[in-house]
């Protein structure tokens, strides 16, 4: 389902940059930070818990922290042991091994994902969003990278297909984009 080893991937990416934002594959802190800002801006106030899908290193968490306008409660997964044991180390929160495609998923408020759909297929992609908003209860809100560029690495989606999914899905969107190029952020609400 991934279009490329993502154990080797991110192995690689540890590897020759650490456990930072570039390890992940990020272009730097800078771009990751950007990211989640878009995400958490359209997670309501009143959110009370949130499940980081695809957590990577737990700075997802750090970052909703760092505001210091929610007090939430938390759980990340991630589908390498890699990863789970940093997020675990660095947030002191709950952080599994799960593969959102496959295995049972905890129930939130909220499901959050950043950079998790880049390296799956388009069918994958489409499947995990509408797995985290089934086990969400408010909604899920995601970043991906937009248009329709062909990359051996990474997943480029479609809007119309985004909003073909929220509508099979009953979900209420809202966009954001022009913050970074080809990326677009959207909260799919219940």
């Amino acid at each position: 389902m991934n279009r490329i080893d993502n154990e080797h991937f991110y192995h690689s990416g540890i590897i020759k940059y650490g456990y930072t934002p570039q390890g992940l594959r990020w272009n730097s802190h800078e771009s990751q930070e950007i990211r989640f800002y878009q995400l958490v801006s359209l997670l309501p106030r009143d959110a009370s818990s949130v499940v980081d899908a695809g957590c990577g290193f737990g700075d997802l968490c750090t970052y909703i922290r760092s505001t210091g306008q929610y007090t939430l409660s938390y759980t990340g997964l991630d589908s390498l042991e890699v990863m789970v044991e940093e997020a675990s180390r660095r947030s002191g929160e709950r952080i599994y091994q799960c593969d959102i495609l496959s295995d049972p998923l905890p129930v939130a408020e909220f499901y959050l994902c950043s950079g998790a759909l880049n390296i799956l297929t388009h069918n994958a992609a489409y499947r995990f969003i509408e797995r985290c908003y089934n086990a969400s209860t408010r909604g899920v809100i995601f970043n991906f990278l937009e248009g329709n560029q062909e990359s051996k690495t990474f997943n480029y989606l479609h809007t119309t297909h985004i909003n073909t999914l929220a509508e099979k899905l009953g979900a209420q969107t809202l966009f954001r984009r022009h913050y970074y190029e080809n990326d677009c952020t959207v909260a799919f609400y219940k």
